[in-house]
């Protein structure tokens, strides 16, 4: 497979919750990339939280930042790079995004909201109705997420490993074959 993908990196995008960096680890290992998470590139980078950053800057001044990671890790090869979930919202972003195989994860608002329920980490998800705002969330972003190459949608009871083995095993059908000259 990972010849197959000749060093492109791999993109997960998608709502926060859905797994990018559990299943993100996992593809990286079995494709023998490297691994890389745009909050924590965030977070170490800047000393703070990702909360911490969105009350001292605002969600503008945090999409900058996660732009800026994005335009470094683009330039390398190998990597699976889990991005936050409003990495698209940003229209640079994609130009970034599309140096590699955007893989969107996605999953039922349920499943996230019982995933994230005790998360106290996820500022957008300090809110008076969390499992609303992740649905308006979700409606929101839906048109931006189905740009990407693949779109993968989670199943009650599915493991990460089930996640990550449906990813390499769709990876193929969206790959342009390189012709021999």
């Amino acid at each position: 497979m990972s010849s197959l993908l000749q060093g492109v990196n791999l993109y997960l995008i998608g709502i926060m919750g859905v797994g990018k960096t559990t299943v993100g680890r996992l593809l990286a290992k079995e494709l023998g990339y490297g691994f890389v998470d745009t909050d924590n590139v965030i977070a170490q980078a800047t000393g703070k939280s990702i909360n911490q950053l969105f009350a001292q800057v605002g969600e503008p001044g945090f999409r900058k930042l996660e732009s800026d990671v994005l335009s470094q890790v683009c330039a390398f090869t190998k990597l699976t790079i889990a991005t936050g979930g409003g990495i698209v919202l940003r229209r640079e972003n994609w130009g970034y995004l599309h140096h590699g195989l955007i893989v969107w994860l996605d999953a039922p608002v349920e499943i996230i909201y019982s995933r994230l329920a005790e998360d106290t980490t996820r500022p957008l998800l300090q809110d008076a109705d969390p499992r609303g705002k992740l649905r308006s969330l979700k409606e929101q972003r839906t048109p931006l997420y189905s740009q990407a190459d693949l779109h993968i949608t989670e199943r009650e009871g599915e493991t990460p490993e089930d996640v990550a083995k449906r990813i390499l095993e769709a990876i193929p059908s969206v790959l342009k074959p390189h012709l021999p000259l």
